[in-house]
This record gives C-alpha cells, sequence and structure tokens, in this order.
C-alpha cells in the first residue's frame, strides 16, 4: 500500500486536493489523528487498499510531536509513503479566509488571521523541511491544481496533450531530479544585490519589472519559448505526456521565479496545459 500524506497550511487547498486524489480512484481520508495512522495503514493492507491519502494537520492532534516515529511504524506493515506539502502566501491565504468568512483553525478571539498563518507556518516548519513534494497554490486556479496532482500523482494527460510544470528553483539547493529541461539564468544580474530588492521575490512587482527590462531578458524568453514551441510537438509523437521545464538562477527567488512566470504565462496563452511551481521561492528569506 502507498500512502499520500496531504499536509501544509490552512486554507492551501489540502481538503480540494484529497478530492481530486478520490477522483484518481485514492482512498481518502480527512483529518485523520496522528496516532490512528498505524492501525489505519493495518486495515487498509488487509482490506487490499493500494493507493491511499489522507489529510493530517493542526487539527490531527500533536502532529510534529507524534508523526515521525509514528511514520516510522509503518515499514512494520509494508506500507511506502510520501508527504506533499501545501503552501500559499500569506496575502492570498488572508483573502481565502476573507471569501469563505471561515475562521483559521489555530486563531483565536481577538487575533488577526495573519498571526494564526504566521503560527502555523513555524509549527509546519519542520514537516515542511521533510516534506517529498512541496505544492504552492498561491497561482493556481482549481484546474491547475487538478493538472498539477495528476502529473504528480501518475494520471496521464489526454492523448496528444503534453503537461507541463515549469518550475523555479536554486542551484544552490540542488537541481530538481524530475527535471526534463534545465537552463541556468544566472546570465542575467541579481536584483539581491539590489538592496530595495533582496527582501522581495520574482512574483513581486519590482523585481519582475528590473529583471524583464534587462537587455537580455526578452531576447533570450523569445528564442527560448521558441524552441519551447517547436519541441513541444516531438514530444508527444514520441509519447511523452509529462514535461517539467526547470529554470534555475543562484537561490531560486528572484531571476528564476520572473523567468519561470513568463513562460509559463506564454505556454498557458498558447493553450498549452501547463503548471507553474517555485521550488525554493521563499528559502533564502527564513535564513
Amino acid at each position: 500500500m502507498h500512502l499520500v500524506i496531504v499536509t501544509g497550511l490552512s486554507g492551501a487547498g489540502k481538503t480540494q486536493a484529497l478530492r481530486y486524489l478520490e477522483d484518481m480512484d485514492y482512498f481518502c481520508v480527512d483529518n485523520l489523528p496522528t496516532q490512528l495512522l498505524p492501525k489505519f495503514a493495518e486495515v487498509g493492507q488487509a482490506a487490499g487498499l493500494d493507493r491511499v491519502a489522507v489529510v493530517m494537520d493542526v487539527r490531527s492532534g500533536n502532529l510534529m510531536g507524534d508523526l515521525y516515529e509514528v511514520l516510522y511504524s509503518l515499514k512494520d506493515y509494508g506500507c511506502t509513503y510520501e508527504i506533499v506539502f501545501f503552501e500559499a502566501d500569506e496575502d492570498v491565504l488572508i483573502k481565502r479566509y476573507k471569501e469563505t468568512r471561515r475562521a483559521h483553525p489555530l486563531q483565536k478571539q481577538g487575533e488577526l488571521v495573519n498571526q494564526a498563518i504566521e503560527q502555523e507556518r513555524r509549527m509546519l516548519s519542520p514537516l515542511r523541511d521533510n516534506a517529498n513534494r512541496i505544492v504552492d497554490t498561491s497561482d493556481y486556479t482549481l484546474k491547475e491544481l487538478r493538472s498539477s496532482l495528476e502529473r504528480i500523482f501518475g494520471q496521464k494527460a489526454g492523448a496528444g496533450q503534453l503537461a507541463v510544470t515549469v518550475m523555479s528553483f536554486g542551484f544552490k539547493y540542488g537541481v530538481p531530479q524530475e527535471a526534463d529541461l534545465i537552463f541556468d539564468v544566472r546570465f542575467l544580474s541579481n536584483p539581491f544585490y539590489i538592496d530595495s530588492l533582496r527582501a522581495h521575490t520574482g512574483r513581486e512587482k519590482a523585481v519582475r519589472e528590473y529583471v524583464m527590462d534587462l537587455p537580455m531578458t526578452k531576447p533570450f524568453l523569445d528564442k527560448y519559448i521558441e524552441i519551447l514551441r517547436m519541441v513541444m510537438p516531438g514530444y508527444v509523437n514520441e509519447g511523452k505526456n509529462q514535461l517539467v521545464i526547470a529554470i534555475g538562477c543562484t537561490g531560486g527567488q528572484h531571476r528564476s521565479v520572473v523567468i519561470a512566470e513568463a513562460i509559463y504565462a506564454a505556454l498557458k496563452e498558447d493553450g498549452a496545459l501547463v503548471s507553474i511551481t517555485h521550488r525554493d521561492m521563499g528559502n533564502d528569506m527564513k535564513r
């Protein structure tokens, strides 16, 4: 039995992700208490369940205190597992809570939602650091979230389709093993050395404008996107249905994020089945 542990920040899309996993024939359970996981694995194995997904988060009791010991015991039941951590930018989470008019599970009376979000982020930081996958849903539509999960968990794109993921990353954190195409954009001037931009990311207007206004950026993007448009049909003809395009800079905060977003926007405008993820964005800011 293979177990997918869906965890992460409240409001980042875990419940919706569980619904999509259920559509992909996973047996799904929401809000499973940590201490029940070994028994659940035992029963699932005996029942012949093959693919199982559970949501475990701050609602699940002493998550951080018990989880690693519990996970270690899963091997006794012949169960493999992976941890998928869902997150989103603080302003996106706040907006989602305002739209749903729901309280954050950690929010106390008289406390602002951003305080609860920050508390949860700190609590789950060790779990995030040990996750097998991190899914940032800040810019995802529901359709894009579904497409991303279908790519991750093996549901193929339709006949004649190529499911494309554009990923930004930082070379200092290692090259992504799942990448099919890797491009190094460290030839562009680094906003890190601009005092007013250092603490910001490539999603923010000031950094985006700085990178996009560099003399080499537009010519590079025009040529690289032209190459992608040329080779993508070839991949489909050869039977490939998933393509991961990784764009790297030093820390994965500025240049790679801007370039990845530009590539994503161009392919999306073309009608491609495309999603985007920023693997390392925010890592440097936490140091």
